[in-house]
């Protein structure tokens, strides 16, 4: 059984006409047990996690301000989220959702967060709707916890946004592999270095986009034999989005989900899953998309 990382509060009520489509962290878990995808069982609420296990990532002086409301307007107008206790807490909760993910993963081969994949937030800020970074977290806390036996860890960053924040938290980290598979002309504007960057043109489609994939994976798991892989599954890659510029159908990004999500199972690699961004403005097209990522884990799993 697939264990999945969820809490209501991951749906946080934003101003009308925000452009970020909360209304998926409702919707999802409601599909994926309607359909008998994931039972009820199989999610988890995630408890906010120790501030030890976020400092160990972020600086101590921006969690600090980040916690008591303290960013300046120009700091908190560029998270994209207007600052509250509440958002606060979700932010705390979606990254203590992402650590509990990775113990599960490392017990069942598996584990997914609804929400995470804040791979905008830097050591010392916040960028994109990301505040927190959640797998570089998680990432730091299986390297600094010696008896689970991780020395060598693979990020996976499908989302069309380029990993910034996480490629240069880990820019001088050898055991952490920061791949990025990106829009080349889409945000950031200012690109981080990943160990790995593949930034794609306008219009990629689907037979271009999973060619690279498979070219380059596979390689990458016997160069960088890592123990574990934290995979962020955004479906903001879809031709629908109306942030993404790339040129996917669903069945294309499902194709996606299935080849990274099989390569890890083959491998026997535990792995966590995150779902990351997606802007198409239909809801149902997002809910699809993101639903397909649930639908290959509990196939192979």
């Amino acid at each position: 059984m697939l264990s999945v990382a969820w809490a209501p509060l991951y749906a946080h009520p934003l101003p009308a006409n925000h452009r970020f489509p909360m209304l998926k962290y409702e919707l999802l878990p409601e599909q994926l047990v309607r359909e008998g995808t994931v039972p009820e069982s199989a999610f988890f609420p995630p408890a906010a996690p120790a501030p030890a296990d976020i400092l160990r990532t972020h600086d101590q002086d921006y969690y600090q301000r980040l916690r008591t409301g303290n960013l300046t307007r120009q700091e908190e107008r560029a998270t994209g989220f207007p600052w509250s206790p509440q958002l606060f807490e979700r932010e705390v909760t979606i990254l203590g959702g992402t650590l509990e993910c990775a113990r599960r993963a490392l017990r069942s081969g598996i584990a997914l967060n609804i929400a995470g994949g804040t791979h905008h937030a830097f050591r010392d800020r916040g960028e994109g709707f990301c505040l927190l970074n959640d797998q570089a977290a998680a990432a730091d806390y299986l390297l600094a916890s010696p008896e689970l036996g991780i020395s060598k860890i693979l990020i996976v960053d499908l989302d069309v946004h380029q990993g910034n924040g996480t490629a240069a938290i880990f820019q001088h980290e050898p055991r952490v592999f920061t791949f990025s598979m990106h829009g080349a002309r889409n945000y950031p504007h200012r690109k981080e270095h990943s160990d790995l960057d593949l930034p794609l043109p306008d219009g990629t489609d689907d037979a271009a986009y999973l060619a690279l994939l498979h070219n380059t994976l596979p390689r990458l798991l016997d160069e960088v034999q890592p123990d574990f892989v934290f995979y962020l599954s955004g479906v903001d890659v879809l031709a629908t989005d109306k942030l993404g510029h790339l040129a996917l159908t669903r069945e294309g990004c499902r194709q996606r989900d299935q080849f990274v999500l099989a390569l890890c199972h083959r491998h026997a690699l535990p792995v966590v899953v995150c779902m990351g961004g997606g802007y198409s403005p239909r809801i149902a097209d997002i809910i699809e998309a993101h639903a397909n990522t649930f639908r290959v884990a509990a196939d192979l799993w």
